[in-house]
């Protein structure tokens, strides 16, 4: 009899997981939006919202034999899943893959894909009538849309605030000066090494003071968090001999489980598994749950499998704005030919919209 698995969460990581699963098992993926959310293109989506249309990507046609199921998962037991209207999926494995929370223009804090459309496309407005941007965040997120809306929008005063002294102390010293000096040469003001105080809300965009740990503050039009990602784990919470983290994310043994269900799997950003909460950490996860489901189902024991390793040097694609930025990879840290090249122009858009099957 075929295996049955139930993968909770249709982001990254379990849409195509799903996709690569759905012939060798009896694949149910339960997600509770009805559309995909292609992050990566929301950075340049606030300062171009046209693209709304290319990179929100429905279910319908992402699996030919496997199922999709527009739902909220409420409980999860050693065997089942229980979804809001008590209806119960049961499974021979599950996975928990239900990623993480960033600011409401990069993820939506609903289930509305028209509620986000809107959060989106008034952020646009809001940043089209402001002369003044502060963004809250120096990390991947808050200097990717530094370099986007000040290519996007020269006319802007942009100002990104660090609580760290540098940018990217974790890769080599090459890539950041690179960065920082193309940011300065954008006119962008990089306050490092600062805390707001006062920081109104941590999704949401709005106008204001920002006091800084120093005693100096900042007037802006428009005041943008990009505070980072944290994960979704409440599914875990009440599973035996489970931990989560002040992140979000969940301990997990070699094999990514969570908790003493030994069929219950969690991947994507919650897994605590030393993988950062990027697209790049699911890349590497992916092929490894591909062939250990496929095994699984073949008769082997988990335990004869090879356990999961992280990412030990993750690469990195920052771009700032269409045409510039930098990447790491471990044979070497690239400009702005590469970095256009892997992600700036496209942003990865047409290698999904081919997963979702939306390209004819």
């Amino acid at each position: 009899m075929t295996k049955k698995l139930v993968i909770v969460g249709g982001g990254y990581l379990g849409a195509q997981l799903a996709q690569s699963l759905e012939h060798d098992l009896d694949v149910t993926l339960i997600e509770q939006r009805d559309a995909f959310i292609h992050a990566p293109a929301m950075i340049r989506a606030i300062v171009k919202p046209s693209m709304l249309d290319t990179v929100l990507l429905p279910y319908e046609k992402l699996l030919t034999k496997g199922t999709v199921v527009k739902a909220k998962v409420i409980k999860v037991e050693e065997h089942s899943v229980t979804l809001e209207d008590g209806t119960q999926f049961g499974a021979d494995y599950i996975v928990l893959a239900t990623g993480s929370t960033n600011s409401a223009f990069l993820k939506p804090t609903g289930t509305s894909i028209d509620d986000f459309r809107i959060v989106v496309t008034d952020l646009n407005k809001k940043l089209a009538s402001a002369q003044s941007v502060a963004i809250v965040g120096a990390g991947t997120v808050g200097t990717e849309m530094a370099g986007e809306i000040s290519s996007a929008m020269p006319e802007k005063d942009i100002t990104l605030i660090s609580s760290d002294s540098t940018l990217f102390s974790q890769l080599p010293k090459k890539f950041a000066t690179s960065i920082m000096s193309k940011l300065k040469k954008a006119n962008i003001d990089i306050k490092f090494g600062m805390r707001v105080e006062n920081l109104k809300s941590t999704s949401n965009a709005y106008s204001g003071t920002l006091h800084l740990s120093d005693g100096s503050s900042i007037e802006a039009d428009l005041i943008i968090p990009a505070i980072g990602s944290r994960a979704v784990s409440s599914l875990v919470g009440e599973l035996p001999n489970s931990t989560i983290r002040k992140n979000g994310q969940v301990d997990v043994d070699a094999y990514l489980r969570p908790s003493a269900y030994a069929n219950v799997f969690s991947a994507g950003d919650m897994a605590g598994c030393g993988d950062a909460m990027t697209i790049v950490a699911v890349s590497r996860q992916i092929p490894w749950l591909t062939k250990t489901f496929k095994a699984l189902a073949a008769g082997k024991q988990l335990e004869q499998l090879k356990p999961y390793s992280p990412w030990r040097k993750a690469p990195l694609f920052l771009p700032l704005g269409p045409s510039k930025g930098n990447s790491y990879m471990v044979i070497g840290t690239f400009g702005d030919w590469i970095t256009r090249k892997i992600k700036g122009e496209k942003l990865f858009i047409d290698k999904y919209r081919k997963l979702f099957r939306l390209n004819k």
